[in-house]
């Protein structure tokens, strides 16, 4: 493992990648805690599968971008380290399965040779930044956000605000007031806004703030109508700092910005936020390439002979899947990826026809599909028979007919019952038996494997999560069905409900019945979402109700989709270090790498960055000294009111005027110079003190 050190010329990314095989090496021989490890683990996109031994790869592409040279650098990766599979997320990520840990460094250095980065993609950190897939060539769009998105994931990348918080953040950016990249479902999110102030033309964005999916659904609530472009970063940095210092970190379930916020209310949120303003690194922030990121136009070639087969095919395709740009005379190019799994073989024939036809950039989707760019109008057939030939031109893209799904107990240690499989059977039943709604992109159809949404069930407007049901002394697989989600426009939309829950086998019939019910009484150009608030949620419990009929099982009920044996519920195995690990210690030693990374950051004149990993350091020792009196903290905020209840009032340590003074100095000062050395320093010596006071302390004990 020592070739790739020398091949990698950025040295943040080196020092990552040979950090994350120290850590795998120290979790093998039991040295360093599970739970810290994976901590770690996540946020270098290395995540844990159902299967023992094996991991899942996320790969971190910012909103959803990425050249052919990377997708060739992908595939090939994934035919060395996974399966030769590629499958498209929801949050535009690409992830690679069957990986074995020990062989993930390796695998990064070879993905940064392309400008590929593992770096937070999972983990309790800002997960990828998404954006409209058809950003810089919207019609609808005021503006090209992809910059603005761009910039963000830049900004935020290895930033110690968010290396660790309680949970998981995640933004989004939207070409126009359609709020394609589902901005009310996302702790922060961006609609693009231009206003005339003094004369001029003024782009900013309508900022929604505290929303997500999961188990338990939240609609984001507005926190600016209009905040101007060069305010956005600084207003998430101090989001970001709020969360990081008052957000949940013991329970799971309930840490999530979108609980602070409703345990606090917005309107204390906002004011948190603004009582950081004077510690931010910037408060204002010009985005770069601000104009758009899009590529150089194809130059102009001749077309081979072709011959299309299926001229009614291609009538169709060319109705769903392609678009005028807001650039004349070129289209996007839409490619309805099933199950959002592309074999890494389709994905190196695709590159020609690309480089040669269209713009050298790929978008992958929110719907686990791929956009192309910048394709001639004159291409287009061409185009068709090319893609057609590898199972990339079925029409109906985003339609009735495209659903969403994730891996589920595929590969997922939370999934309950087959996601993937079932969504296969219920493609064919639409294109069998309902080909008209090849045309209708109003209903939309997405299921989860389990309650968490990774699937977007929570926005469908008919939904679907695993699940499963006793009978008996057996158990059968399950969906629990959802209806009413929906995006409405400009920041406003709809969290599905829960109806009824019915073994998996009936998930076919739940789909006629709704399809049937609504055909049969909506009235003239009615949306499903009004003929969903009109008839109210019980009458589609009543419609589903003899679905869920428990007395009239078959022994197919009890046998889970894409299997042949019975349904057992599993939840899969992740890693174990097999040692007891000193949790204290291992939370001093964590202090010390804190205190390096300050001192490090100092010494690059990040003053900003030192000074927040000095906080950093000062939260993580006064934490490890609680636990060692066994006062456990939910949050850093309470660790530090805590160290003065437990530590300084009773006269073991001693701070001018407290502990919870000095360490907010944070938010007190600008990020100088003179105040990061202050910092650094008190930081450094409070540490010194901490493990002086365990070493005397584990002396007296033995």
């Amino acid at each position: 493992m020592l070739s790739f050190r020398s091949e990698l010329e950025n040295p943040i990314v080196e020092k990552d990648i040979i950090d994350l095989e120290k850590k795998i090496r120290l979790f093998r021989e039991g040295k360093l805690n599970e739970e810290k490890f994976r901590s770690l683990r996540l946020a270098r996109g290395v995540y844990g599968q159902r299967q023992v031994g094996v991991q899942m790869v996320r790969i971190k592409l910012p909103f959803g971008r990425l050249t052919t040279q990377q997708l060739l650098r992908i595939a090939s990766i994934s035919d060395e380290y996974s399966t030769g599979n590629l499958h498209l997320t929801t949050r535009q990520d690409i992830q690679i399965h069957y990986v074995s840990l020990d062989r993930t460094p390796e695998l990064w250095a070879k993905l940064e040779e392309d400008d590929i980065t593992l770096r937070e993609a999972c983990g309790n950190t800002v997960r990828n930044v998404t954006a409209s897939p058809e950003a810089g060539i919207d019609p609808e769009e005021p503006f090209d956000v992809a910059p603005y998105a761009d910039a963000t994931f830049r900004y935020l990348l290895r930033n110690p605000i968010c290396q660790e918080m309680g949970r998981k953040f995640k933004m989004s950016f939207s070409s126009s007031d359609k709020d394609t990249a589902f901005a009310y479902i996302h702790d922060l999110g961006f609609i693009p806004k231009v206003q005339v102030i003094d004369g001029q033309e003024v782009r900013g964005f309508k900022v929604l703030i505290g929303g997500g999916l999961g188990a338990q659904p939240v609609l984001a609530q507005v926190a600016y109508e209009f905040l101007p472009e060069n305010r956005i970063i600084p207003f998430i940095e101090g989001v970001l700092r709020i969360f990081d210092r008052y957000g949940e970190r013991n329970n799971r379930n309930k840490a999530r910005f979108k609980y602070l916020q409703n345990k606090i209310g917005m309107e204390e949120v906002m004011r948190l936020v603004k009582e950081e303003a004077k510690a931010l690194k910037v408060h204002e922030f010009d985005i770069p390439n601000r104009e758009g990121l899009n590529p150089a136009l194809p130059a102009p070639k001749p077309l081979p002979e072709f011959l299309i087969e299926n001229t009614d095919k291609y009538k169709l395709w060319l109705r769903t899947n392609t678009f005028q740009q807001k650039q004349e005379g070129y289209f996007g190019v839409y490619m309805k990826v099933p199950i959002g799994d592309i074999s890494s073989d389709t994905a190196r024939k695709l590159v020609p026809l690309i480089r040669d036809y269209a713009a050298d950039e790929l978008r992958v989707t929110q719907g686990q599909n791929l956009l192309l760019k910048f394709v001639r109008e004159e291409a287009l057939p061409y185009f068709f028979t090319k893609l057609d030939e590898l199972g990339l031109a079925e029409p109906g893209f985003d339609t009735v007919a495209d659903i969403t799904t994730c891996p589920g107990t595929d590969t997922c240690n939370l999934g309950i019952s087959n996601s993937t499989h079932i969504t296969k059977v219920l493609e064919d039943v639409i294109i069998q038996e309902y080909p008209e709604l090849l045309f209708n992109t109003d209903l939309k159809i997405k299921i989860s494997g389990c309650m968490n949404s990774c699937g977007q069930h929570g926005l469908a407007g008919l939904g679907f999560h695993g699940s499963s049901i006793k009978s008996g002394k057996s158990v059968v697989p399950a969906l629990q069905v959802m209806i009413g989600g929906g995006t409405l426009g400009d920041g406003e939309g709809r969290i599905a409900q829960r109806i009824i829950k019915v073994p998996s086998k009936k998930g076919p019939d739940v789909l006629r019945y709704v399809i049937e019910d609504y055909r049969a009484l909506k009235l003239e150009n009615e949306k499903f979402h009004d003929f969903f608030e009109r008839q109210g949620k019980d009458h589609f419990y009543q419609l589903l109700k003899p679905l869920a009929d428990m007395t009239k099982l078959t022994s197919d009920d009890f046998v889970d989709w894409g299997h042949q044996e019975q349904y057992q519920p599993a939840i899969g195995v992740g890693e174990c270090a097999g040692v007891m690990i000193d949790l204290v210690a291992t939370l001093l030693y964590e202090s010390e790498e804190k205190l390096q990374w300050a001192v490090e950051a100092f010494e690059e004149k990040r003053f900003a960055d030192s000074i927040y990993h000095s906080y950093s350091t000062f939260v993580s020792a006064a934490k490890a000294l609680l636990l060692d009196k066994g006062v456990n903290c939910n949050t850093q905020n309470g660790i530090i009111n805590d160290f003065d209840t437990h530590y300084v009032a009773e006269g073991t340590f001693a701070f001018e005027p407290d502990f919870r003074t000095v360490a907010l100095q944070i938010n007190q000062n600008e990020p100088s110079k003179a105040f990061a050395e202050k910092y650094l320093a008190e930081a450094k010596d409070f540490l010194n003190s901490a493990k002086s006071f365990r070493e005397v302390k584990a002396e007296v004990i033995s």
